[in-house]
């Protein structure tokens, strides 16, 4: 690892993503993270942040959680390795049967990928294959990924620009707008609708009363597929093991990636119900993934599973969130900069004043003590997503910290 900051950053910027560099450079960002633990990340040169953006999810347990951390150990020390896709594991298969247990409806089967992007890929190609049907319906600036199908049904502007936009086969319709996705369902040849729980990249939008069960109960009518996207949102952030269950909607697949993965080893999959899953039956070379479902990193996933699905952690979530509800309600009544508060659990955005009021408060929190991410779809509105262990202790650091940006930015 470089030991040097301005190296890195050099490095970075000739051969890895030279404008992402230059962008955050335009804002005054130049983290470069060095060490890290629980909710903190500490820049090289050695300012402590407390972590907001937790990278979509995948430091829902923290950063080097202990248990994760052992885990890990464990797992080096064993006779295992990444293992080979074609032959049955027994470490795949209890992670397989955990995550079926775990979610909503009749789920069956359990397709493993190597990140959220592929697993979504996964979905999409099951969903086509059990209807026979081709178009893929999701919102508008939406995101599920940057591969081919899950790029295609995110952000049309991303997709365009490698040539990957399909408008024969994908479909977007606006987020909580009922009307609009009756219509695009009316011709009965959609094979799936795609949607995150709670859009992320949008800005955590929060879905409408009856919205998702409403969509849900078309795609019943029409013969297609609910596909729901909780990469971002599922593994306990919203109080429920998955943020769907909070809205009474058992989808004919989940994704989860990002958290699986306790933020040590990449692991993701798709959770199919037997309709979905039916080509498993048929031909089993069909879709296969050398980093799939890892021996190493199903041990991980395994310890993430038992955390997250633990009671008291889920009693833990729900209280905090309640705490952290009350905290934000306060700050908004003391400050009109902070136009709206859009919370789910664990899950939150918050919206500012401006069309770029997201990016200025990144900035500022930033130079305060806290790392919180702008929403890429959506400059207004900021990620703020503490960890499944965050306390009151944080959240009132949080606070002052962030009134304290807020002041600087109104002003």
């Amino acid at each position: 690892m470089c030991a040097n900051k301005d190296n890195a950053i050099d490095k970075n910027k000739k051969y890895v993503c030279p404008d992402k560099i230059r962008i955050f450079n335009q804002i005054g960002i130049d983290l470069v993270i060095g060490k890290r633990e629980g909710p903190y990340i500490y820049d090289f040169d050695g300012k402590k942040l407390i972590d907001v953006h937790i990278n979509g999810g995948t430091y829902n347990l923290g950063h080097r959680h202990p248990e994760i951390l052992d885990a890990m150990r464990e797992a080096l020390e064993m006779p295992i390795d990444i293992g080979n896709h074609h032959f049955p594991s027994p470490l795949r298969g209890e992670v397989a049967e955990m995550l079926v247990n775990l979610s909503p409806g009749n789920m069956k089967y359990c397709v493993f990928a190597s990140g959220g992007s592929e697993a979504v890929d996964i979905a999409i190609k099951s969903a086509r294959h059990a209807t026979k049907r081709r178009k893929i319906v999701s919102i508008d600036n939406g995101y599920h990924g940057r591969t081919g199908l899950s790029g295609a049904v995110g952000n049309t502007k991303n997709a365009a620009f490698f040539l990957s936009d399909t408008p024969e086969d994908s479909l977007k319709v606006p987020f909580n707008d009922l009307s609009a996705m009756k219509i695009a369902l009316t011709q009965e040849d959609i094979a799936a609708v795609i949607l995150e729980t709670i859009p992320a990249t949008l800005g955590f939008p929060l879905p409408e009363n009856g919205y998702l069960a409403e969509v849900k109960s078309i795609c019943e009518q029409t013969g297609t597929l609910f596909i729901s996207d909780e990469v971002q949102t599922g593994l306990s952030r919203s109080g429920n093991i998955w943020a769907i269950e909070k809205f009474g909607v058992a989808p004919d697949i989940i994704v989860t990636a990002k958290g699986l993965s306790g933020g040590m080893y990449p692991i993701a999959a798709a959770i199919l119900n037997e309709k979905a899953g039916s080509w498993l039956l048929e031909d089993g070379f069909a879709h296969v993934s050398t980093f799939g479902g890892s021996e190493i990193g199903c041990y991980i996933a395994k310890k993430v599973l038992e955390i997250v699905s633990r009671p008291e952690t889920l009693d833990h979530v729900n209280r905090i969130s309640k705490y952290l509800a009350d905290s934000l309600q306060t700050l908004q009544e003391k400050h009109s900069h902070l136009v709206e508060v859009r919370q789910c659990g664990l899950i939150a955005g918050l919206k500012f004043e401006g069309e770029i009021g997201a990016v200025m408060m990144s900035k500022a929190l930033y130079d305060n003590g806290v790392w919180a991410m702008f929403s890429g779809y959506d400059l207004s509105v900021l990620q703020f997503k503490p960890y499944l262990f965050t306390d009151k202790a944080l959240v009132d650091e949080l606070m002052e910290k962030l009134e304290k940006s807020i002041i600087q930015c109104a002003s």
